[in-house]
């Protein structure tokens, strides 16, 4: 991504045609004119093979990884090549090692590329005019369906008109960055052509002694997607971008005091950006006239909107446990799957809301809401669970997914009969989808109350606590009417006819 910039930087920027470009890299006419003329930037979803890549090094993968990762403290001409891994593994397993030299030297290619790999810098621009704009983090708590949550917000201004626009998530991560700089882009309809930033490690990995930054290749990609030019403080130095460092403050008196509280985070950020529409319309603090009417010099400035929207989410593989789970954040937040994939690779999307596992055509096998925070947390989706259950009843005690279940549901089980377990579980799996595995958990509970253990009176209980039905009333006779006395019919004559039945008269 590196050579691509630098590519692109010469051509729009440095005015050299294709000819010139093609002396100094070195690189043929028709790899330039296709970087050149490229527009869409968005980040190719790994094919189904790659989602178990190497699996053949598996067992060796952490030794690889661990020789690798101490060459970092090792001169350049003394780091291992791949053949020398190759050879060590060798030395070490002997006939045990299966695995050809050419899946080593693949694998050591990779990993080498992350671990050496170099990225690319930016600079600081000098002075404001339309169309550029500052961005930084401001922290701000919030109330999300009751929940509290430390979150941070996203701030875009433009100093030449003193607009500025904000966003609020979760957490301060790099999908949270280019989710909030697109959604942003997309209201305002173009692209800022240089955007200050801090030295935030979302974006720089390593500020350079003559002043330049290692640059994290999703952001290079982002960068190039929408094509506009990326300018760094001073390290310790926020006030160089002192415009937003305003607007930080502002944002977070005017419209995130009294702490929000609402039902959705996403319709919530849709609101803030019609509050900052509105709050433009108050006079600029310097220049005459307000600051919507400024803001339409920086709109005429922007640049034009690529025509492939960007995906800001990151594809990443990850080996699920027995329990068909995976853990991300350092193992801190765990997510379910299915049973189906348990102790193998899944393909993974994270975007700034979702955590979304994918199966082998890349296709959503579950969705969850994504975690957030340095504790460990858990999202269980159980629809995968109980389906995969429902189906094997017989074995649902020797799973572990068992001892997962919540106390009632367990109880509940151990009440049914080994013919009823499969019916009862696909009965709980239909009650989910319909309402969700808390209501379901729910009217469980309440069918235990009432030692009621067949699928329909699960199903009925379920339509009385969770559907919308009317509830009448009782019917109050007055005190006027007679009471009559209770009628018990006798039916010995029914019973004597039904036992004549078929006979045939003579």
């Amino acid at each position: 991504m590196t050579q691509v910039h630098d590519i692109r930087k010469m051509f729009f920027e440095e005015g050299k045609n294709i000819s010139e470009i093609a002396r100094e890299t070195k690189r043929d006419r028709k790899t330039i004119r296709f970087y050149l003329e490229k527009d869409d930037w968005n980040q190719a979803i790994p094919a189904a093979e790659t989602a178990a890549s190497y699996p053949k090094l598996t067992p060796y993968k952490t030794e690889i990884d661990f020789w690798l990762m101490e060459d970092k403290k090792a001169k350049h001409k003394q780091r291992h090549t791949a053949k020398r891994v190759y050879d060590r593994l060798v030395d070490k397993y002997q006939s045990e090692f299966d695995c050809s030299y050419r899946t080593v030297a693949g694998y050591v290619a990779m990993k080498k590329k992350e671990i050496f790999g170099k990225k690319q810098a930016g600079r600081l621009p000098l002075e404001h005019i339309p169309g550029e704009a500052q961005l930084d983090f401001g922290s701000a708590d919030f109330y999300e369906n009751g929940t509290i949550y430390s979150g941070k917000y996203l701030n875009l201004s433009f100093p030449y008109s003193n607009q500025g626009y904000t966003q609020l998530f979760k957490g301060e991560n790099q999908e949270c960055l280019f989710e909030g700089m697109k959604t942003i882009f997309e209201h305002i309809g173009g692209v800022p052509t240089r955007i200050w930033f801090d030295n935030t490690s979302t974006i720089v990995t390593k500020v350079m002694k003559n002043g330049e930054r290692n640059l994290t290749s999703d952001f290079i990609r982002f960068m190039e997607h929408y094509r506009f030019e990326a300018a760094f403080c001073n390290v310790n130095a926020g006030h160089e971008k002192g415009n937003v460092e305003g607007k930080v403050g502002y944002h977070r008196r005017n419209m995130l005091v009294p702490i929000p509280r609402f039902q959705e985070l996403k319709e919530f950020n849709k609101n803030l950006l019609k509050q900052c529409e509105q709050d433009a319309a108050r006079d600029h603090y310097r220049k005459e006239g307000t600051i919507k009417d400024l803001h339409q010099q920086d709109r005429q400035a922007l640049l034009e909107l690529p025509s492939a929207a960007f995906e800001a989410c990151r594809y990443i593989t990850v080996r699920t446990n027995g329990y068909g789970r995976l853990l991300l954040n350092n193992g801190l937040h765990e997510y379910s799957v299915s049973p189906k994939y348990a102790n193998c690779q899944v393909l993974v999307k994270v975007t700034a809301f979702d955590v979304t596992a994918l199966d082998e055509s890349h296709r959503e096998i579950v969705r969850h809401d994504r975690l957030y925070g340095d504790h460990k947390q858990q999202s269980m989706q159980w629809l995968p669970y109980l389906t995969q259950l429902s189906r094997f009843p017989a074995a649902l005690k020797y799973t572990g997914i068992y001892q997962m279940l919540p106390e009632p549901v367990q109880h509940y089980l151990n009440k049914c009969s080994k013919s009823d377990k499969g019916k009862v579980l696909a009965a709980i799996a239909s009650l989910t989808t319909a309402s969700g595995f808390a209501k379901a958990v729910e009217t469980v509970s309440t069918a235990l109350s009432y030692e009621a253990t067949d699928v329909d009176s699960l199903v009925n209980l379920h339509n009385r606590l969770h559907s919308k039905v009317l509830q009448l009333e009782p019917v109050k006779l007055p005190a006027y009417l007679p009471q009559l006395d209770k009628y018990i019919p006798n039916l010995a004559a029914y019973d004597k006819g039904l036992m004549r039945a078929g006979e045939r008269e003579c």
